[in-house]
């Protein structure tokens, strides 16, 4: 085993654990992304999510290397949709958000609100910047990139490939909560 990051929600009930380094360290600026970041900001006492840019902070990894080590009793599953693919969970012991789980797939993106000030590792890229109105407002300290490069694509794939092309499930989150407007 690696290096071992732990982050907790705000209040420390729920703590997650992550092994190795992530597989990218992204902010996402979709649609889907900032529509939930919005409805999750409105629960009480909630963190700010969403980062000046409008966009979402996140940490990708594998789902084989992500748990919940402490308080997966406080975790409520949140979807946009009945339709989506991803759900978002949330702390509902201090209404952190904690991680963002693509159903189909072998990564799990947490939030970086996890992280305590200055700990986050350095953002890398900003993804889907052409859902904005006006792209040219963002920073360019790191690339903005219209949707999903190939780069993007290519580390997603390599993670999955040494995974053995496994889909673990992330079994922890019990139950749902009702964030519709």
């Amino acid at each position: 085993m690696g290096a071992v990051t732990r982050v907790q929600c705000r209040c420390g009930s729920v703590v997650m654990e992550a092994e190795e380094a992530p597989i990218m360290s992204a902010e996402c600026l979709c649609n889907s992304c900032r529509t939930a970041a919005d409805r999750m900001e409105a629960l009480p006492g909630a963190p700010r999510l969403r980062e000046v840019s409008g966009g979402t902070r996140m940490e990708v990894y594998r789902k084989d290397r992500v748990r919940c080590i402490k308080g997966a009793e406080h975790l409520r599953a949140f979807r946009l949709n009945d339709k989506t693919r991803t759900r978002r969970a949330v702390a509902i012991c201090c209404n952190t958000p904690v991680l963002l789980d693509v159903t189909v797939g072998h990564w799990v993106d947490l939030y970086g609100v996890l992280w305590p000030e200055g700990a986050l590792p350095p953002l890398q890229l900003r993804t889907m910047a052409g859902t904005l109105d006006d792209p040219s407002s963002l920073p360019e300290d790191v690339p903005n990139l219209k949707t999903y490069s190939a780069a993007f694509f290519f580390r997603l794939m390599a993670s999955w490939a040494a995974m053995g092309f496994r889909r673990p499930k992330i079994d922890y989150i019990k139950g749902e909560i009702d964030l519709s407007r």
